[in-house]
């Protein structure tokens, strides 16, 4: 009896560590290297604050991650925060309200950086430069909880 019990922990806790979160980066430069310490070389460096991205793994103070264009590598948790930005997947059209009904009032092109304000079922209330509007999520890559 113990045996299964012990067994399905296992797995249970496989299956929860498997999930991947979100994070966003801190900083206007961040580095990006090879392997999980600072004794390995710097692969690329990120120049964008907000910028949103998916921890696949973790070692000890660093996160390994994979952005919106598959690009992967190790970053310190200093330089990640709690995610509130999404990044377009697809053009699509910013809403004055959380329908496709209501007054479009700007196209967003794929790639843009969106901080965002709130989320209501497949709708995201968004503000992006001077524009702020609700986007469909089915257009975004990242995830708010």
């Amino acid at each position: 009896m113990w045996k299964i019990i012990i067994i399905s922990l296992f797995f249970t806790t496989l299956i929860y560590a498997s999930e991947a979160s979100f994070l966003m980066l801190k900083n206007e430069k961040v580095n990006v290297r090879y392997g999980p310490g600072f004794k390995y070389p710097i692969k690329f460096i990120y120049k964008k604050r907000f910028l949103p991205v998916k921890v696949i793994d973790n070692k000890e103070n660093f996160r390994r991650i994979i952005d919106h264009k598959n690009n992967s590598g190790w970053i310190h948790i200093s330089q990640l925060k709690k995610i509130n930005s999404l990044i377009v997947s697809e053009d699509t059209i910013l809403f004055s309200k959380a329908s496709k009904f209501s007054k479009p009032v700007a196209k967003i092109k794929s790639g843009r950086l969106l901080l965002v304000k709130k989320c209501e079922d497949r709708w995201c209330k968004i503000k992006t430069g001077e524009y702020t509007g609700w986007v469909d999520s089915k257009y975004l890559w990242g995830s708010i909880k």
